[in-house]
């Protein structure tokens, strides 16, 4: 890509969302893992002869990957840079595609799925964080929510997948086959992803904590012309100096609190149950009385809404603002929650409740707590501390998801439908506590304002 300089004060978007996109697709491969093992699990069971808590390790050993990932990403990037820790994490991604598709025992494939959980883990932490760092402030909460339409578009692309490839053989295929196919078509956008790295530059706010301002001005030239890439490379190196480095530096007062939100945010996300129904969609769905073609086609469903409001999201992100979605979102989500839980208790599930609000709830969750958690992650961190402080977000988001789908089966089993989707509910319901009292509205603020609103905390 050509290092042209733009007018001063004109914003390169074109450019600048380009290169988003690319380490967006990052989130593409997230999505598919998400979604793959929802269509596949059902057969694989079978064909393992697998008991409910194998069940559960099938789906979440991915997710023990992905805390190991997401807690190497940050110490990684620091010390090598977003880009080479990407172009590894696109690597681990089509081994994993390739492990999990061709395994003879479960251990291997469980094996097959910690790898590309590490992948994943290092991608859903760094790609987001990329995007902060270079995106400018008034569009960076969309270019970061880029990630989240990833994440959905790989969700809904992949039900799809899942669907042709069931309707291509038999009940014997399908347990012997068919979920070998599912995990093997991962290859395509791990590679996808991979070509692509290459010609993205690094994070310009990397490379000046690196010494290396000759190489990010002209990066920054390209996103905003002369004289605000100038003054954004005094900002930066300014921002460097008040801090310290190291991770200590989170729990002095002031940052203290962005610390508390970041990981409180990213923990909810996952304990709100959004996972458990992309996970286990089709096995929800059955416990409705649908059928096995009828329960994917309603998972498919659920991918539409989830990318239709995650567009929504993106046009709302920076316009209403991330502290406003939390809570409309969060509140509606409550609601759908109950809801449905109301609906197994009392047996009223063979009518569309159950599907009805399920989408609801899925449509409230995409235009708030899915995208705008992630911004809020990559964006609420000191410059020289936020890869190491981003990962600990992220590696609290993924120890929660793990915990949701290692326990839902158990706890479907156990507790019923009713009684889960009631907890569920309530983490919602605190989700719009949580946010109301200490999550602060972040919207057309530059990294390095966002870091001094956290400063002035301290003072006060």
């Amino acid at each position: 890509m050509e290092m042209t300089a733009n007018k001063p004060g004109q914003v390169s978007m074109k450019f600048v969302t380009l290169v988003s996109i690319v380490s967006a697709l990052g989130g593409l491969l997230f999505g598919f893992d998400t979604a793959v093992v929802s269509g596949a699990i059902g057969f694989m069971e079978e064909r393992f002869d697998l008991s409910k808590m194998q069940v559960g390790w099938a789906v979440s050993s991915l997710i023990i990957g992905c805390i190991i990932g997401a807690a190497m990403s940050g110490v990684l990037s620091d010390r090598f840079g977003r880009k080479r820790v990407l172009i590894a994490a696109a690597i681990l991604f089509v081994i994993s595609s390739v492990g999990s598709a061709i395994p003879d025992t479960f251990s291997w494939f469980v094996i097959a799925r910690i790898v590309g959980g590490i992948g994943i883990g290092i991608t859903s932490t760094l790609c987001p964080l990329y995007n902060a760092e270079i995106a400018p402030a008034k569009y960076r909460g969309r270019l970061v929510a880029l990630n989240q339409l990833a994440i959905v578009t790989g969700i809904f692309l992949t039900y799809f997948v899942n669907l042709w490839i069931v309707n291509s053989g038999g009940d014997a295929w399908h347990v012997s086959t068919a979920w070998r196919w599912m995990f093997g078509v991962g290859i395509i956008p791990g590679i996808l992803f991979l070509v692509l790295l290459f010609f993205v530059p690094e994070s310009p706010r990397w490379l000046i904590k690196q010494g290396k301002s000759a190489e990010a001005l002209p990066i920054l030239l390209r996103i905003h012309g002369e004289e605000l890439a100038k003054q954004e490379v005094i900002d930066i190196k300014e921002s460097f100096k008040q801090e310290s480095g190291s991770i200590r530096q989170l729990f002095n007062p002031g940052l203290r609190i962005a610390l508390i939100v970041g990981v409180g945010l990213a923990i909810l996300q996952q304990v709100t149950g959004i996972n458990a129904i992309m996970y286990y969609a089709p096995e929800i769905f059955k416990a409705t009385g649908a059928g096995t073609n009828a329960a994917l086609i309603q998972t498919i469903l659920v991918g539409l809404i989830n990318f239709i409001f995650t567009i929504l999201a993106l046009w709302l992100i920076d316009k209403v603002g991330r502290r406003a979605l939390l809570l409309v979102g969060s509140a509606s989500m409550t609601l759908c929650l109950l809801v449905i839980g109301y609906a197994f208790q009392t047996g009223n599930t063979s009518g569309p409740i159950v599907l009805i609000f399920i989408l609801l709830y899925v449509a409230s969750f995409a235009v708030s707590l899915g995208p705008v958690v992630w911004v809020i992650m990559s964006e609420i961190f000191p410059n020289r501390i936020r890869g190491k402080a981003t990962a600990i977000a992220a590696m609290s988001l993924w120890a929660a998801d793990y915990v949701v789908s290692q326990s839902f089966p158990p706890l479907l089993g156990s507790a019923g439908p009713a009684i889960t989707f009631w907890i569920f509910g309530f983490m919602a319901l605190f989700t719009f506590f949580f946010t109301w009292r200490i999550v602060p509205e972040t919207k057309g603020k530059s990294l390095e304002e966002i870091e001094a609103l956290w400063s002035s905390k301290k003072a006060a």
